[in-house]
């Protein structure tokens, strides 16, 4: 698959441009605000306006950097997590598709699905509403329920969660999800999960937003709450994890 150029950072400012605009006009308006309020100590705006900036900032050097300067988008690290190409897979998205024809791709005469589980009633953030709507229809892409995925049970050899589960904010929804992949895998079939992480490097980089992502050890939970273990783990930059995941022995 072939992008413009900025094309990552484009779509990100897009989903979360009030934070943008936000952050954009409280840089601006700072001078104002010192030169109207000359009994403001300058250092107070200083440290208002400096972490903005710098977060406004840092935000787009990472976004550029994971989603239009890495590998993440182009899949050459998908050999590293599966030997072999799977026969049967698919991909759960959450409302925003651009993983699916990369597989397809790599995974030439293979079957492979594409499931969107986005749910306005559960799934509520702005961002997300708006990627699902700037996102279009996606060729073969089908709605699914996250708790009864429509596939059979020990039919699939890979599935792919590539930047949605996280969206899943309650622990319980995870939970289900994940003994649904349990459910429809083969005992020797492999999850593979891309996840920013609620970590040092997300926080340097989106501040605050970092909250929207979960940490290395609630989603090492989740897993083993449906019996799985992460049987190797790779960075995409300082920014993205991805986690290839088995049946727990």
């Amino acid at each position: 698959m072939t992008y413009e150029r900025f094309h990552g950072v484009r779509q990100i400012v897009w989903f979360n441009w009030p934070f943008y605009a936000t952050a954009v006009s409280i840089v601006l308006a700072a001078p104002l605000v010192a030169w109207r309020a000359p009994l403001l100590p300058p250092s107070l705006v200083y440290w208002v306006i400096a972490p903005i900036a710098w977060w406004l900032a840092a935000s787009l050097v990472a976004s550029w950097l994971v989603y239009d300067r890495s590998s993440l988008m182009r899949g050459d690290w998908i050999p590293e997590m599966l030997s072999t190409p799977p026969r049967e897979w698919i991909a759960i998205h959450a409302g925003f598709d651009e993983m699916s024809p990369m597989l397809r791709a790599r995974f030439g005469g293979s079957h492979g699905r594409a499931f969107d589980i986005f749910n306005p009633a559960d799934m509520t953030e702005g961002s997300i509403a708006r990627a699902q709507r700037a996102a279009g229809a996606v060729d073969g892409a089908e709605h699914a329920d996250w708790r009864h995925l429509p596939v059979p049970s020990s039919s699939l050899g890979a599935v792919f969660l590539l930047l949605s589960a996280h969206e899943l904010r309650i622990p319980a929804a995870r939970a289900a999800l994940f003994e649904e992949i349990a459910r429809v895998l083969v005992p020797s079939g492999t999850v593979v999960l891309a996840e920013h992480l609620r970590d040092g490097p997300n926080f340097l980089a989106f501040g605050p937003g970092f909250l929207h992502f979960h940490s290395r050890r609630t989603w090492t939970r989740s897993f083993a709450a449906a019996g799985f273990v992460v049987r190797s783990e790779i960075h995409i930059t300082p920014f993205v994890r991805v986690f290839r995941l088995g049946r727990s022995a």
